[in-house]
């Protein structure tokens, strides 16, 4: 498992729904600063991807606990968020992964921003580098 410390993680997904090693899919809300911003690296390399706007769109199951196996629930679970945080403190406390992906699935937007699928690995987060060094 590759991992990049400093709260971005690359992680080989090794059984990443066997889809085609070219595809690469960015899922997040299509206001957020931080997926703009991923999104403008993308277009600004000349890389195609598919945009999923959980926000609209939803996010199943599958796909959270598939992230959660390959980053942890600790990392998808995006806590520092506004909606994370006005949340009742009963939800708040005594998280575990079923309640982390319950909460994320039932309101999207507490997903850490951008998931990005490519070439086999996912990241959880933005920073430039580790996107050069994903498709480097």
């Amino acid at each position: 498992m590759d991992i990049e410390r400093g709260g971005y993680f690359a992680i080989h997904w090794e059984e990443h729904e066997k889809a085609d090693d070219m595809t690469v899919t960015i899922y997040g809300i299509k206001n957020c600063d931080t997926m703009k911003k991923a999104r403008n690296w993308l277009e600004a390399e000349g890389i195609e991807y598919a945009f999923h706007d959980y926000k609209s769109a939803g996010i199943d199951a599958a796909h959270l606990n598939a992230w959660c196996d390959a980053a942890g629930w600790e990392t998808v679970l995006n806590r520092a968020g506004t909606t994370f945080k006005k949340l009742d403190e009963a939800e708040r406390t005594d998280l575990n992964r079923e309640k982390a992906i319950a909460l994320m699935q039932a309101q999207p937007s507490m997903i850490k921003r951008p998931v990005l699928e490519a070439n086999g690995k996912i990241t959880v987060g933005f920073k430039p580098d580790t996107y050069a060094a994903l498709f480097g």
